[in-house]
C-alpha cells in the first residue's frame, strides 16, 4: 500500500482499515473555519486524514484526535509526526465516551468522518468491517459525546450517508445541536445523492444548502470540486 501524497503532507495508511477517500477529503476542505477555532477535536481519525488538513487550513494551537482502533492509532500517530505541524497535532488512543468521562476542556471545531453502515456488512476484514459499522460508535453515541464536548460558540462538522440526514438532524435537535449549512454530494449529474456533509451549532440559525457534484464524466472533474480541493490533491 503505497503512501497517499497530498501537497503539504503524506499519509501513511498500511495498517489502517479505512483508506484515504473523498469522504474525509471534502470534509476536510469545507469545514468551515470562518470562527478561527484555537482547539480542534476529529473523532474517529483513523489515518489523521482530517486533522492534517485542519491543521494545513487553521491556525489552531490544539488539535486533537481519537482513534480506538491500535494499529491506526500509531498510524496516525506516526503521520502526525511526520508532518509539518506535529507540535499542535495529539491523537488519544480511546473511545469517545472515555474522552467525554476524562477531558473538562471543551472544543471551538469538531469534525468526525464516522463509521456509518447501520447495516451489517461484511468485507471479510473484520478491522475494516468494524470501521464501517456505525455499532462501532452509534450516531447517538456520537452526537451525545459532541453536545458535551462543544463549546458555546463552536461549530461541529460531519459527513453521513444523505439517507441517513433527517433522522440524524432530528437526533443532534433532541440534544440542542442545531443545523447551519449542508452541501449534498453526488459522483455525476445523473446520480443520486450518496453523502451529505452538515454542519451545526448550538443556537439556531438560518439553514445554508448547497449541492456539489463531483465529475461531470469519467475522471472530468467539475469546477466546483477542483476549487474545494485544490490545497489538497496533487492532480487539482
Amino acid at each position: 500500500m503505497k503512501p497517499f501524497q497530498f501537497k503539504q503532507f503524506t499519509i501513511h495508511q498500511d495498517r489502517c482499515a479505512m483508506k484515504v477517500g473523498t469522504d474525509g477529503v471534502l470534509l476536510g476542505a469545507w469545514t468551515s473555519l470562518e470562527t478561527r477555532p484555537d482547539s480542534i477535536l476529529d473523532i474517529g481519525a483513523g489515518t489523521g486524514l482530517i486533522a492534517l488538513q485542519m491543521a494545513q487550513r487553521s491556525n489552531a494551537e490544539v488539535i486533537d484526535a481519537i482513534e480506538l482502533d491500535e494499529d491506526a492509532y500509531e498510524q496516525c500517530v506516526e503521520n502526525f509526526e511526520a508532518s509539518s505541524w506535529a507540535d499542535r497535532l495529539f491523537c488519544y488512543h480511546a473511545g469517545l465516551d472515555e474522552l467525554v468521562d476524562e477531558i473538562e476542556d471543551t472544543y471551538d471545531l469538531i469534525v468526525s468522518n464516522p463509521p456509518f453502515y447501520s447495516e451489517e456488512v461484511t468485507s471479510g476484514a473484520e478491522a475494516r468491517d468494524m470501521a464501517r459499522q456505525n455499532t462501532s460508535l452509534p450516531f447517538d453515541e456520537l452526537l451525545e459525546g459532541v453536545s458535551r464536548l462543544l463549546s458555546p460558540h463552536g461549530i461541529f462538522s460531519v459527513v453521513i450517508p444523505f439517507k441517513e440526514e433527517k433522522q440524524f438532524v432530528d437526533m443532534a435537535g433532541a440534544l440542542g445541536l442545531h443545523p447551519r449549512r449542508s452541501l449534498h454530494v453526488r459522483g455525476n449529474p445523473n446520480a443520486p445523492f450518496k453523502r451529505s456533509l452538515l454542519e451545526f451549532g448550538l443556537g439556531e440559525t438560518q439553514l445554508r444548502m448547497e449541492e456539489l457534484t463531483i465529475e461531470q464524466g469519467r475522471h472530468e472533474y467539475t469546477e466546483e470540486y477542483v476549487a474545494l480541493t485544490r490545497a489538497f490533491y496533487l492532480k487539482m
